[in-house]
């Protein structure tokens, strides 16, 4: 698999085919879906954003403005995506959205302790769970101000 050399504004990384779907239609409805690319699994993710193995090719410098990170992942899990990304000096500012169905104390604490910028629990209604998606990358694509990179 290939990416052209854009910028990306949304990483989905979500190992859920049935949430994947729903994420890129509630994004795609609000206007902020436009340039989305969707991983599925934690060491893909990785991959992407370091520019390694498959993307090898890719261009680093065009880092998603904003990724959404499901905790649950095989192969590498999204706990372990969020510390490499936060100790990493080229990648830590990126924001980071942890979008999980778990309501575990535990991974919410963790999460901001390794400096997620958000934690979102996906609403069970489809409506509700396409509503908080797409607030969530109009908040992060249109209104938030990042850091200059």
């Amino acid at each position: 698999m290939m990416i052209q050399e854009k910028a990306v504004d949304i990483l989905l990384v979500e190992d859920d085919a049935d949430d994947a779907a729903l994420t890129l239609r509630a994004l795609k409805q609000r206007n902020v879906g436009e340039r989305v690319y969707h991983v599925i699994d934690g060491d893909e993710a990785l991959e992407f954003i370091f520019a390694t193995n498959l993307y090898g090719e890719w261009e680093p410098a065009n880092a998603p403005k904003v990724i959404l990170l499901d905790l649950k992942l095989r192969k590498v899990s999204g706990l372990e995506v969020l510390r490499e990304l936060k100790s990493q000096d080229r990648t830590k500012t990126i924001p980071v959205v942890v979008l999980t169905s778990s309501r575990e104390e535990i991974q919410n604490i963790e999460s901001y302790r390794l400096g997620v910028n958000s934690y979102v629990v996906k609403p069970v209604d489809s409506k509700k769970f396409a509503q908080a998606i797409g607030d969530v990358g109009y908040y992060w694509l249109m209104v938030n101000q990042p850091p200059y990179r």
